[in-house]
């Protein structure tokens, strides 16, 4: 299953740009720039609607997508070229190995028709397995064999870094089980949480009634759905509380593991999933697997039954026919995210063929758009941030010198990983078949499942990426102390050479930033330059660094989401963190290459060089998004509305204030400016 618990810091993010260019071409990028403004917005009053207000207004929510962000655009623009290269795959005649999996995945998966001809009978193999065990003692090996499908039905079961000794890959189990997207949905008691799980009952009836089940059957079999989650839920651990990795890492012996769940069989649980032998193991949860044995000793094997036959369905909806699709859709996107149509079938296919082909998919995809001189441009950029954050580092006036150095060294340790894998993942055993799309999903979970599973006692491998190379993202690993940025952003039109340095900067050089800060955040503080959960830091580094952590999480605990849902600050603290400090030494990245280019700074239609880095970067954030879909990432996702990604920052910045001439007492000016690093 694709369960490698790790704190990985990921950047949800827009358009990229960086280098420069000729004069004219800065001015057809400053044209660009332009047209999003609304310059009727005072920018000290409000950034973020001045940088995007004529971008929001021009780009309308498309009726398949719940968010609609310069992000969203890139990603767009991405999965046509993947589809343009999976169509030639899936019709070539003289194609590699590679070309040929990933073209008859894709294939088979758009071809709806057979999948419509088969219907629900491809799940009757995996219905007979569950419905063939004649007791719980039947479960552990059940769980196995469902789990080698990627699924977290119960709980959750992989592999992962030791947070105390990262060198190693462990096994590692966690709480898991649910199908909404967080516990809170099963224990919120306000009018929105009930309405949403009245909705949910709803569609797990509706989907048991197209698998053949009778109404009252189906409403039933719901309910027993609905009891068995709650359950799992009431025993799991809180979001917030489980961003701190001291709260999650519970190194114990295998024989401790099974004492918490006495009644499932872990011997014969781990003997059917195929794992390698193994002495010790990090449970994350020790409390859910408690609550998880108090609820299999309590639920009837016909309810267990029920669940998993649900859980099965619900993770390969889109190998299965129309109607399954649609009714999935019609919860998750329509009632869940506010989405109002099913994105096309191709995009899709695309995004499934990238998930389960993506090391395929993605050589393909570099050595068509993603040059050399790409790459080179961008560890160029990187070095330069990494310059700035060393200087900031070095000037910060709250923390010792004794900490300063520990803090450098984990710097000067930063893996770069730009582009894609140094080495590519090796499908051979995988086996995908034309005319098989629950198969080929099902043989390409197992396929993943068991690689990472092998990993298991095995050094842990630094080079591999956890990101596939189209992918329009980057991310910060502490276990591994890397920054990782995907081929997939790294290309124009949002990887532009031709904008001038100020918005590229603004654009790409806050974005490398932010992923170093991550290092540096309040999780990544935790973990040393070797990746393991260590304090590096003197007792009184800590507090003032905690303190001034605090003035972010007490910043952003006051902006408005969406109604009355707030932005939670704890829950957003790494990413605001890194916001904070990745703008503040990419500003620093500029002027030092400003200074150095020995030119005066020219304006661009009217606007400094500093305006412009500001305006970069709030113009990477711009966005719309439904309500539903507001409140939902609100409540669950690390990462602050654009809005508060833009002015959140800029409140905190004297630069910014300077640049636009704000004064005391505007909305972009905070009376307790936040400062971290």
């Amino acid at each position: 299953m694709r369960f490698t618990f790790r704190f990985t810091a990921v950047l949800i993010f827009a358009c990229l740009v960086i280098s420069s260019g000729t004069a004219q071409e800065n001015k057809a990028a400053a044209n660009s720039m332009t047209s999003a403004l609304d310059t009727t917005i005072d920018p000290c009053v409000d950034f973020y609607h001045f940088a995007c207000g004529n971008w929001t207004k021009n780009n309308p929510i498309p009726s398949d997508q719940s968010i609609w962000s310069r992000f969203g655009e890139l990603a767009e623009h991405n999965r046509e070229k993947l589809r343009d290269i999976l169509e030639e795959a899936a019709k070539a005649t003289n194609r590699t190995a590679n070309e040929q999996k990933v073209g008859d995945y894709y294939a088979t998966c758009m071809d709806e028709a057979a999948i419509e001809k088969k219907g629900i009978a491809v799940l009757k193999p995996e219905f007979d397995r569950i419905n063939s065990i004649k007791d719980k003692t039947g479960l552990p090996e059940l769980m196995g064999h469902i789990h080698s499908q990627a699924s977290n039905a119960l709980f959750s079961f992989g592999s992962g870094a030791d947070f105390k000794n990262a060198k190693e890959v462990i096994a590692q189990a966690d709480q898991g089980g649910l199908s909404l997207p967080d516990r809170d949905y099963y224990l919120k008691d306000d009018a929105k949480s009930v309405e949403l799980r009245k909705a949910y009952v709803e569609h797990v009836a509706a989907t048991f009634k197209l698998l053949g089940d009778a109404p009252e059957k189906a409403a039933a079999e719901a309910k027993a759905v609905m009891n068995i989650e709650t359950a799992l839920a009431k025993g799991s651990g809180d979001r917030v509380e489980r961003r701190e990795p001291e709260r999650v890492y519970h190194k114990m012996s295998v024989q401790e593991w099974q004492a918490l769940s006495p009644s499932f069989n872990l011997t014969k649980y781990l003997s059917s999933l195929g794992t390698p032998r193994f002495d010790s193991i990090n449970v994350a949860e020790p409390n859910f697997f408690k609550a998880l044995d108090n609820e299999l000793k309590n639920v009837s094997l016909d309810d267990l039954k029920t669940y998993l036959r649900w859980q099965v369905v619900r993770g390969q909806t889109g190998a299965l026919p129309k109607a399954l699709v649609d009714e999935n859709f019609n919860f998750y996107g329509k009632t869940l995210q506010g989405t109002k149509e099913l994105q096309a079938r191709w995009k899709r296919c695309v995004a499934a063929t990238d998930g389960d082909l993506g090391d395929a998919l993605g050589e393909v995809f570099v050595k068509k758009y993603y040059p050399p001189e790409a790459k080179e441009r961008t560890l160029k950029m990187v070095k330069q941030l990494e310059d700035a954050l060393r200087r900031d580092i070095g000037e910060l006036p709250w923390m010792s010198d004794v900490t300063k150095k520990q803090a450098l060294i984990k710097l000067d340790a930063i893996q770069n990983k730009i582009g894609y894998p140094s080495k590519w993942r090796d499908y051979s055993t995988l086996k995908i078949e034309r005319g098989d799309a629950l198969g080929n999903s099902l043989r390409a979970n197992e396929f993943e499942t068991h690689r990472q599973l092998a990993k298991i006692g095995k050094p842990l491998d630094k080079q591999e990426w956890q990101m596939t190379p189209p992918t329009v993202n980057a991310y910060y690993d502490p276990t591994e102390n890397d920054i990782n940025f995907p081929a997939g952003i790294l290309q124009p039109p949002f990887y532009d050479f031709k904008a001038d340095d100020a918005l590229n900067f603004g654009g790409m050089g806050a974005v490398i930033g932010h992923e170093l800060t991550h290092g540096f955040d309040d999780q990544g503080a935790l973990f040393d330059p070797e990746g393991n959960l260590k304090n590096w830091w003197t007792p009184a580094d800590e507090k003032a660094f905690k303190e001034r952590t605090q003035c972010i999480v007490d910043e952003y605990d006051k902006f408005v989401a969406v109604d009355d849902v707030h932005v939670r600050g704890k829950l957003t603290l790494g990413e605001n963190t890194a916001d904070n400090g990745g703008l503040r030494i990419a500003y620093m990245a500029l002027m030092k290459s400003l200074a150095d280019s020995g030119k005066q700074p020219e304006k661009i239609d009217g606007f400094t060089p500093e305006q412009r880095f500001f305006i970069g970067w709030g113009q990477i954030w711009c966005q719309n998004q439904t309500p539903q879909m507001a409140r939902l990432l609100a409540q669950n996702n690390e990462h602050s509305p654009g809005k508060y990604r833009v002015n959140g920052v800029v409140q905190n910045m004297p630069e910014f204030q300077k640049a636009w001439g704000c004064k005391a007492g505007q909305p972009m000016v905070a009376e307790n400016a936040c400062h971290v690093w």
